[in-house]
């Protein structure tokens, strides 16, 4: 069972943003920027296009969803959304608030929010969330 999958069935803690029967969103815990949230299926996938058509459809509507969210509570020109999938092996979306193209740089130096601001950014999303 990867960490992810783990965190979507509640046995490690996270920061939830949003959740229905079939998806997770979460922050990042070592963000890019204020808001980084990461979108996972609850089904355990390596590989984000070994997903079925349909799913990935579906993911990518939730993550449509999470960012519109994120949008409303972090000031940004847009969200942007990267796909990597080397550093855990569970397929997820990374939703990043930018004001440019740089802040989608996984190179740039992480952030290091208190624990208080982390819950209230999710607490935020999530009271933001339309599922």
């Amino acid at each position: 069972m990867s960490i992810f999958s783990k965190i979507a069935a509640g046995e490690i803690p996270s920061y939830c943003c949003a959740a229905d029967d079939e998806f997770y969103a979460f922050l990042d815990i070592n963000p890019m920027a204020k808001g980084h949230t990461l979108v996972i299926p609850r089904r355990e996938v390596d590989y984000i296009f070994d997903l079925e058509d349909d799913e990935l459809a579906r993911l990518h509507v939730f993550a449509a969803r999470v960012a519109r969210a994120i949008k409303k509570v972090i000031p940004c020109v847009k969200v942007g959304e990267a796909v990597l999938g080397l550093e855990v092996p569970h397929a997820h979306i990374h939703l990043i608030p930018m004001q440019s193209e740089r802040d989608m740089l996984f190179s740039n130096p992480k952030l290091q929010l208190p624990a208080e601001e982390m819950q209230a950014v999710a607490d935020a999303i999530r009271a933001n969330f339309q599922g």
